[in-house]
């Protein structure tokens, strides 16, 4: 997948969960240079993702977000979801895919029969939800690698710095979301994951031996 066709998928996304009724405001997808010749596939305000927010806790860098539009999705129950990659001579060097999920539900405190009347959304906050970032991370470089402790794809939860969970490969803006609906917003009669346009995409396979030898996450081919 090059730069154009990753803003491409991302964008086509958003249209999707517009369509579906899952995007409460979005931020299109555009692709900018970079020093060195850079292709950064990202949103208006993403610049305020890079800021230094690493120690604040996840209510103070939610509304840092929302406040900022940082996003490309806001999903109908707060959650902020965030799409970027970047490319060198048409091969992707690292991306960051996140999913915020909102710090409290306020609407559905102030308004709850239209969460509970509403099945994608009620099976989540019918019962104790606790609200964690999730992110998706890749970085093509050898020297930032170290197997199993720092893998070139991984994924976090959390907030917990040393959380890096192996992934098989860099993960496409199809797949990422794909899990993102499977996982949080899809019900037995709303299976939205299922008619994500234009299939999961994917790149070259990144993961160490030693990193398959211990749980993992698989991206599929």
């Amino acid at each position: 997948m090059t730069a154009d066709g990753v803003t491409s998928r991302i964008n086509g996304i958003i249209r999707y969960l517009v369509e579906a009724g899952l995007a409460t405001d979005q931020q299109f997808a555009f692709r900018r240079t970079l020093h060195s010749g850079i292709q950064e596939v990202t949103f208006d305000g993403g610049e305020t993702v890079g800021a230094a927010l690493k120690g604040k806790d996840y209510e103070y860098v939610y509304g840092v977000f929302l406040d900022a539009r940082a996003y490309n999705v806001r999903m109908p129950d707060g959650a902020l979801v965030q799409m970027m990659y970047r490319f060198q001579n048409e091969s992707m060097v690292s991306h960051r895919l996140a999913f915020f999920p909102t710090v409290r539900l306020e609407r559905f405190q102030r308004e709850p029969e239209m969460y509970m009347n509403d099945e994608p959304f009620g099976h989540e906050v019918g019962q104790v939800v606790v609200a964690f970032p999730m992110r998706f991370d890749y970085h093509s470089a050898e020297e930032r690698h170290r197997p199993v402790v720092h893998p070139k794809s991984h994924l976090t939860l959390g907030e917990f710095p040393e959380c890096r969970i192996p992934v098989s490969a860099p993960v496409s803006p199809g797949w990422f979301m794909d899990f993102v609906l499977r996982n949080f917003y899809d019900a037995p009669n709303h299976r939205y994951a299922d008619d994500l346009p234009g299939g999961g995409g994917g790149f070259g396979r990144s993961i160490d031996p030693q990193e398959q030898a211990v749980i993992h996450l698989v991206v599929p081919g």
